[in-house]
């Protein structure tokens, strides 16, 4: 944060972060794309290179034009949020903030240069101030992994998709990569909640505005708990059929379901990693230049087979236990094999050169021997 903007942070009485990663907080899956990219040599300006292509110019004009931006002299609530925000994460540029008329509750943050904030009408109308202060966190959060980029290359893969899809066989390669793409998404929405929690400090608030956003503005018909209770039923309940709508009604998402947002924001928030965070211990910006893309990717992959394995879901389940089935297959296979050949019980050292258990007759046929022409093509083990 400048010098200048410093001079108008408010006062507070959160933890700060001063020069915190991204990384603390990015999901595993989030953050293994990051990390890939980000060692790409030329990635970020090759996208920067496709702003001719984008929308961006527009979308900066439409938003100064047709919106309001926050200031000292307009909503001037959520500019202490927003500078708060930015002071607490350490990220030096604030950037700029809009209010769009909106009756639908929604916050985005885009931009290939500089990455801009909308809010739209609903959302501030909907939530409080400390559940709103978690999405402005949440916004920044995706400012500072440097998500804005690839949202608004999203969105641009995805209205090309719209205008060729009259095109045989047009959208194939477009709808693949946007699919991919809206995976990573989803994942980096999973982190910036966690940058919410990071900023507003008040796991309640956030999964309040989550609340929100589900149900409206009815707090006093609703309940948190419960709430969290209906992700829990929601990951369990139904069948393998149940299991292959999930995967289709979250396909076209930009967004996980809200009350999985939740249980997965409740879960982050009693983690070690949390609390060490809390405590000062967390990754700095200054080591991301060292960090490992296979450590990041390993993580990621162990992320996942730990979903699959503590997953209630049936078809994770499944899942779960087919790939369980197969390393017991294999171990048990390996153990066999290396006993055959690595002198175990069943090749006792003997019959290695393939001419029966010690050695001599060429035709031995013993239950250890090889086949009758002593190749080792025999059928003993079954």
């Amino acid at each position: 944060m400048t010098e200048n903007d410093q001079g108008n942070v408010p006062s507070r009485q959160r933890k700060r972060f001063p020069g915190i990663s991204s990384r603390a907080y990015e999901h595993p899956a989030d953050r293994s794309a990051l990390v890939a990219l980000r060692k790409l040599s030329g990635f970020d300006t090759a996208f920067k290179a496709l702003s001719a292509l984008l929308p961006e110019r527009s979308l900066r004009l439409l938003y100064l034009s047709d919106s309001v931006r926050v200031s000292d002299a307009q909503f001037s609530h959520l500019n202490d949020m927003l500078r708060d925000a930015c002071y607490i994460l350490d990220l030096e540029k604030v950037p700029p903030m809009y209010v769009t008329q909106d009756p639908k509750p929604n916050a985005m943050c885009i931009g290939l240069d500089e990455p801009i904030i909308v809010v739209t009408t609903g959302l501030v109308e909907l939530l409080d101030e400390e559940e709103m202060r978690a999405v402005v966190g949440h916004e920044v959060g995706h400012a500072l992994s440097g998500h804005a980029v690839y949202r608004t290359v999203l969105l641009f893969l995805t209205n090309l998709a719209l205008k060729i899809a009259w095109i045989p066989l047009g959208t194939v390669a477009i709808t693949a990569v946007v699919t991919a793409l809206r995976e990573w998404f989803r994942k980096s929405e999973l982190s910036a909640d966690r940058a919410g929690l990071l900023v507003g400090q008040d796991v309640r608030s956030s999964m309040r505005g989550l609340m929100k956003i589900a149900g409206g503005n009815h707090l006093h018909e609703m309940n948190v708990d419960a709430f969290l209770a209906q992700a829990d039923e929601y990951e369990k309940s139904g069948d393998l059929r149940d299991s292959v709508l999930k995967i289709l009604n979250v396909l076209p998402r930009s967004h996980p379901f809200t009350t999985v947002r939740a249980a997965e924001l409740r879960k982050w928030s009693e983690s070690r990693d949390f609390q060490r965070i809390m405590d000062g211990h967390y990754p700095k910006r200054s080591e991301d230049k060292d960090t490992s893309v296979t450590d990041s990717f390993r993580e990621s992959a162990g992320h996942y087979a730990d979903t699959v394995r503590n997953s209630k879901d049936p078809l994770m389940k499944l899942v779960g236990d087919i790939a369980g089935g197969a390393g017991d297959l294999a171990g048990d296979l390996g153990g066999r094999l290396r006993n055959r050949f690595g002198g175990g019980p069943a090749g006792d050292g003997k019959g290695t050169d393939g001419k029966g258990t010690d050695g001599k007759g060429p035709d031995a046929k013993g239950p250890e021997a090889g086949g009758a022409d002593g190749t080792g093509a025999g059928q003993s083990e079954g």
